[in-house]
């Protein structure tokens, strides 16, 4: 208790320094006394008490511990810099085909340790941080996402997966404009990935909404927006051609899963619009909304099987779009869900 003490002085003692110095506006003069008045009562302890004082000053030891920390950073650095040898870069690229198959299964946290051990190995791969960054979203640690993106392009500032991945875990903490121009270098070094196309309209059409106008779609995704984007009605165009999809579809709007939210005739033909609208729906499901009724989670279920078939030919587009069903505030109407 004793040394505890002697921390709470110096502590003390650096708060009334500050208020010697002279140059803090009032409010702040008022808010450091209180501060010394509530560690004085707390800890029992009185700035006139000098048999608690320590042979440094806390600035000192602060200064000290910094110079030892910048020393051992720059040890370390120099230790690093070293080229990795073969066995350690083949060992690498074992961790890393290690992590892309736990992301195959969805297991993204031992994903992320099998990436980290590699980039252990060899730092300057900017594929590892890039991997990282993938498994990071998966999470929805989307800052730790950022980073690595950031490591990435200033291993390689050619390498467009980076933006990309950076322009995703951006939109996914709502940073619309930054994510706009990373999804545009994106398409600057990869003109033709239809990826970064469609999440670049996604990306601007957020960035003009205002926040007081109410979200234009199913469970806050913006449907009207995805209706007139050309590359999404594209993937959807390309599912509806799938048997599968069309059976699953043909169901849906024959009532075999419960009622859809608008008038369908029967045995009108499943559009690539109604895929569209089928997809908002079943991500907005899956990313935790959902009602009460029997028909609507039959309804959810069954657009879950068919998002998984949208997942597959843009799994990024599919993230973003949960994850903005887990960012949205939550609704004035009675939602009872969590």
């Amino acid at each position: 208790m004793a040394d505890t003490k002697r921390l709470a002085f110096s502590i003390i003692q650096f708060l009334h320094d500050q208020l010697s110095s002279g140059g803090l506006s009032s409010d702040a003069q008022e808010s450091l006394e209180v501060a010394i008045q509530c560690l004085e009562t707390a800890f029992g302890i009185s700035v006139e008490d000098q048999s608690l004082a320590v042979s440094q000053s806390l600035p000192e030891v602060f200064a000290s511990a910094t110079k030892q920390q910048t020393g051992a950073t720059q040890d370390k650095t120099s230790s690093s810099s070293d080229s990795p040898s073969e066995e350690q870069l083949a060992e690498a690229e074992h961790l890393k085909t290690d992590g892309n198959n736990q992301m195959k299964v969805e297991n993204f946290s031992a994903a992320v340790e099998f990436y980290s051990k590699a980039i252990q190995l060899n730092p300057q791969n900017a594929v590892y941080y890039c991997n990282r960054a993938a498994a990071y979203s998966k999470l929805g640690n989307y800052a730790g996402a950022v980073q690595d993106c950031e490591r990435a392009i200033g291993i390689d500032p050619n390498y467009s997966k980076a933006y990309g991945r950076m322009g995703l875990a951006l939109a996914s903490l709502n940073k619309y404009s930054e994510a706009v121009s990373y999804y545009k270098k994106a398409l600057e070094l990869d003109p033709d990935n239809d990826t970064y196309k469609v999440n670049l309209q996604i990306a601007e059409q957020k960035m003009k909404e205002t926040q007081s106008s109410p979200a234009g779609g199913l469970g806050g995704v913006d449907l009207a927006g995805l209706l007139s984007n050309p590359g999404f009605m594209n993937m959807a165009s390309n599912l509806m051609n799938n048997p599968q999809v069309q059976q699953l579809m043909s169901g849906m709007m024959s009532g075999a899963y419960g009622p859809m939210g608008g008038a369908t005739l029967p045995g009108a033909a499943p559009t690539p619009a109604t895929a569209a609208a089928t997809a908002a729906t079943a991500t907005a499901g899956a990313g935790g909304g959902g009602g009460g009724g029997g028909d609507l989670s039959s309804l959810i279920q069954a657009g879950q099987q068919f998002a998984q078939q949208m997942q597959q030919q843009n799994p990024e587009l599919i993230e973003q779009l949960r994850s903005q069903m887990r960012s949205r505030p939550p609704s004035s109407a009675g939602n009872d869900e969590p």
